[in-house]
């Protein structure tokens, strides 16, 4: 049964629910605001001006920073949702769940980002590799293997395994199987896997910053504001922050509709 609210009890819920919104929210809109100030000072406003972002198009290390960020959000993004997939389909076939192996699964997302940096340096240092854009791929793969594992899930939960034994029966082999009867199943949950990562990936900077090499090859987009960001804000760092906020408020909701649209199916 339920449980039913008073109509007061629910302005008060709602009012709650916008004052958080507010809060998390008008910084963001301040910061997209300043964007586009002319007078390039938080405290006077000059006008409307898409000036900062024209200048940002021009700065050589924004836009090799961000070729580097595509670079590493598209390969770390493509091996963590095939590895992300094939990790939840063995999860779930499995007859038995344990909770030490849940805990594995899920230690990734719940770690703090530093100590998860420290241990990927330690790792590579250990190994005497070598750091660069490489190295940042690779750390992202194993930082976004949980998240695509959990979403696929979602969708595995849903699926009924018998019609790959029953494709398997009429003499399909496993890959074919996979291919045709599996995948398409679960596809939305791997695209919205996928886009999780994706978003993931450009945002991070804590893991980036520990495994990447020295100079500008291996530099990310959030390296690359952190560094301007030392000399104090301006009005071109607000305008790549709010090009990174929109390209990954739009990717995180594309990817909540579509898993909200599989979750229905």
């Amino acid at each position: 049964m339920s449980a039913q609210h008073s109509p007061a009890a629910q302005r008060i819920l709602s009012g709650h629910l916008w004052l958080v919104y507010v809060f998390l929210y008008t910084p963001i809109l301040v910061l997209m605001g300043l964007s586009f100030n002319k007078a390039g000072m938080p405290t006077v406003w000059g006008g409307f001006s898409t000036e900062w972002y024209r200048v940002l198009l021009e700065n050589d290390a924004v836009l090799n920073a961000a070729k580097n960020t595509l670079i590493v959000a598209v390969v770390s993004t493509i091996l963590a949702t095939l590895i992300g997939t094939l990790l939840a389909i063995g999860v779930e076939r499995r007859q038995k769940h344990s909770n030490a192996m849940e805990a594995l699964l899920f230690a990734p997302m719940i770690i703090p980002d530093i100590v998860l940096a420290i241990a990927l340096l330690s790792f590579f240092t250990l190994l005497n590799f070598t750091l660069g854009l490489h190295s940042i791929i690779l750390s992202h793969v194993v930082f976004n293997i949980a998240f695509v594992c959990a979403v696929v899930r979602t969708r595995l939960k849903n699926f009924d395994f018998s019609i790959i034994e029953a494709s398997i029966d009429l003499g399909a082999g496993e890959f074919t199987t996979f291919w045709r009867v599996t995948l398409p199943a679960i596809f939305p949950g791997v695209l919205a896997g996928g886009l999780l990562a994706f978003t993931l990936s450009i945002d991070e900077f804590i893991i980036a910053y520990f495994t990447s090499g020295a100079g500008s090859s291996s530099t990310t987009l959030p390296m690359q504001i952190y560094s301007m960001i030392r000399f104090g804000v301006t009005p071109e760092i607000n305008a790549m922050a709010t090009i990174v906020m929109l390209v990954s408020f739009t990717l995180v909701f594309i990817s909540q509709r579509i898993d909200r649209g599989q979750i229905g199916t």
